[in-house]
C-alpha cells in the first residue's frame, strides 16, 4: 500500500505519494483487515436481491408454488416479478434524500426492516395477492440497500476503492447461490413448504449481517458536509492510519474531502436534479448514469435472470430437477465470474472490461439465437443441451462489467453533491428498464419463442457502440480528481495547491 506502481493506477500520483512506505499487505494490518470486513458485511445486503431474483427462477419450476399462484403465465408472470421493480423504483427516490440528509447507514437500517416485513408476508402468504404486495416491500428493500455503493465507496482505504465497490453487485450471487440450491433441494416436496422454506431464507443473511452494519463507520464525506469534521478526521485517523493522528494520509484525506465540498457549495447551495443538466460534464455523466442502468437490463439478462425456466423450456429442458440444477450451477458460475472481474477493476481497467462484455455477450447471443432457431426446427436434443453451455459463457461476459461496475461506476463518476443523485438515476432507469422486461419478456417469449433473441442481438449492436465511444476511463484517480476526466481542466475541484499543501505537510 505504498506508493507502489499498483497504487498510483488506482489512485493516482498525489495520493500514493501520501500512502505510507513498505506497508504490510491489508490482510495483516489490523484496522484495515477489520475495515474491510465491516465493509464486506455491509456489502453482503446486496445478496438479499440476488436470492430475490433466483428465488423466483426456481419457484417458477416448483409445481406447488404453480398450484398456489394458479399457473401464471404471460402477463400475470409478469406482474408478480415486476412487483419487486415497483416497489424498488418508487423508493429511490426517498432513499437519495435518506442518504443526503441523514446519513448512508440509515438506508441499510430502513432495508433490513423492510426485507423483514416482506419476508414474513412472502412466507405467510394465505393467496396469491398477499404474495404479489410482499415483493413489493422486497423491491423497497433493495433500494435502500443501494446506499451501500456509497458508503462503501466513501469509506473504503484509498488503493481498496476500486476493487471492494466493484464487488457490491458480484455479492448478489451469493444470494442467487443460495436460493438456487435450496430451491433445487425443496423441488420434490409436494407440500406448500416447497416454496415457502425458500421464502423464510431470504432474511437469512440480513440477520447475519446488522451487528456488522452497526460497528461499520459512516461515510467521512457525509461527516464533513454535515459540519461534524472531527468525527471524519477520528475515524479516518482509526481505519486508514490506525490511530496515528499525523498520518499525512488522513490531512491528506481531509484537506481533499474540505476542499472539494467547499467549492462545490460555492457554486451551488443546494445540489438537485436539475444540476444534472446544467453543465457538459454533468450530461454526460447522466447519460453514462441512464443508459448504463437500461444496458444492465437491456443486455438479454432480463430473460435468463427471471425466466430461465422458459428459456430452457424452449429449446426442449423441461425437467423440474434438471431447470433448477441448470439455474444452481449457473449461479455458482456468476459468483465465480463476478468476484474474479471485481479484482481486475484496477489492473483492466473498467472500459476494457465494459467492451469486452459487450462484445462477447453480442457474439453468445447471436450464437444462442441460431442454436434455439435450429431447435426448433429439428427438435434434436443435441442442439438444444448445446444452449446451455452457451448460456455460462454468456453470462461469463456479462459478469465481468456489468455485475461488478453498475454499483461502482456511478459511485466514483459524480461529484459529492449529486453522487446519491447520480445512483439514484442508475438504479432507477435499471428498475424501470426491469419493469418493461418483467412484463413483455413473458409475452414476447410466449409468441415469438426464439426469434424474440433477435430484439437484444440488435440491441446489444447499441450497447458496445454506446459503450465504446461514450464510457471514458476512471482508473487511476480519486473520487475528487474524477471531476477533471468529465469536466476538464477547469473542473472546480483544485487539485495543485491542495495537493502542494499536503507535500508540504509530509516534508514537516
Amino acid at each position: 500500500m505504498g506508493a507502489t506502481r499498483g497504487a498510483t493506477h488506482a489512485v493516482g500520483a498525489d495520493l500514493a505519494a501520501v500512502l505510507p512506505p513498505n506497508a504490510k499487505p491489508w490482510y495483516k494490518t489490523p484496522y484495515l483487515l477489520k475495515l474491510n470486513i465491516l465493509l464486506f458485511m455491509c456489502m453482503l445486503s446486496s445478496s438479499t436481491i440476488g436470492y430475490d431474483n433466483s428465488m423466483m427462477n426456481g419457484l417458477q419450476a416448483l409445481a406447488p408454488w404453480q398450484t398456489f399462484m394458479r399457473h401464471p403465465k404471460g402477463a400475470y408472470l409478469g406482474l408478480i416479478n415486476a412487483t419487486q421493480a415497483i416497489g424498488g423504483f418508487a423508493a429511490f427516490p426517498l432513499m437519495s434524500v435518506v442518504a443526503q440528509k441523514y446519513g448512508r447507514k440509515k438506508c441499510l437500517y430502513l432495508g433490513f426492516l423492510l426485507i423483514t416485513i416482506g419476508t414474513a408476508l412472502q412466507t405467510g402468504a394465505t393467496n396469491r395477492e398477499m404474495f404479489i404486495v410482499s415483493r413489493v416491500f422486497v423491491g423497497l428493500s433493495s433500494a435502500f440497500f443501494g446506499a451501500v455503493p456509497m458508503l462503501v465507496g466513501e469509506v473504503a482505504y484509498p488503493t481498496h476503492r476500486g476493487i471492494i465497490t466493484a464487488m457490491f453487485f458480484p455479492l448478489y450471487y451469493v444470494g442467487s447461490l443460495l436460493s438456487a440450491w435450496t430451491t433445487f433441494g425443496t423441488r420434490n416436496m409436494k407440500s406448500d413448504w416447497s416454496w415457502r422454506i425458500p421464502s423464510i431464507l431470504q432474511v437469512g443473511v440480513p440477520v447475519v449481517t446488522v451487528a456488522f452494519v452497526i460497528l461499520a463507520p459512516e461515510s467521512p464525506r457525509w461527516l464533513v458536509a454535515a459540519g461534524r469534521n472531527d468525527e471524519a478526521r477520528a475515524l479516518l485517523t482509526t481505519y486508514h492510519a490506525g490511530g496515528d493522528e499525523s498520518s499525512p494520509l488522513v490531512a491528506f484525506e481531509m484537506a481533499e474531502i474540505q476542499e472539494t465540498l467547499r467549492l462545490e457549495k460555492q457554486f451551488k447551495k443546494e445540489a438537485s436534479y436539475l444540476d444534472m443538466f446544467r453543465t457538459k460534464g454533468n450530461r454526460h455523466r447522466l447519460f453514462i448514469s441512464v443508459t448504463l442502468g437500461v444496458f444492465a437490463q437491456w443486455n438479454g439478462v432480463g430473460i435468463i435472470s427471471y425466466y430461465l425456466v422458459s428459456v430452457l423450456k424452449t429449446v426442449g429442458i423441461a425437467s423440474p430437477t434438471q431447470q433448477t440444477l441448470i439455474n444452481g450451477f449457473l449461479q455458482l458460475w456468476n459468483l465465480i465470474a463476478a468476484v474474479t472481474a471485481a479484482g481486475l477493476v484496477d489492473k483492466l481497467g473498467r472500459r476494457f472490461l465494459f467492451i469486452t462484455s459487450s462484445v462477447g455477450m453480442l457474439v453468445c447471443y447471436i450464437i444462442m439465437t441460431g442454436l434455439a432457431g435450429r431447435y426448433a426446427q429439428t427438435h434434436h436434443a443435441s442442439v438444444g443441451i448445446a444452449v446451455v453451455p452457451m448460456l455460462f459463457l454468456y453470462y461469463g461476459f456479462y459478469d465481468i462489467a456489468f455485475t461488478p461496475l453498475i454499483a461502482a461506476y456511478p459511485v466514483e463518476i459524480w461529484p459529492y453533491e449529486l453522487r446519491s443523485r447520480g445512483v439514484v438515476v442508475t438504479h432507477a432507469s435499471t428498475y424501470a428498464a426491469l419493469f418493461f422486461n418483467l412484463f413483455t419478456n413473458p409475452i414476447a417469449l410466449a409468441a415469438l419463442a426464439w426469434k424474440y433473441y433477435i430484439v437484444y442481438v440488435v440491441i446489444l449492436i447499441i450497447i458496445s457502440l454506446t459503450v465504446f465511444f461514450a464510457y471514458p476511463e476512471t482508473r487511476g484517480h480519486t473520487l475528487e480528481e474524477i471531476a477533471v476526466v468529465f469536466d476538464g481542466p477547469g473542473a472546480h475541484v483544485v487539485m495543485e495547491k491542495k495537493t502542494e499543501i499536503q507535500i508540504e505537510h509530509v516534508r514537516e
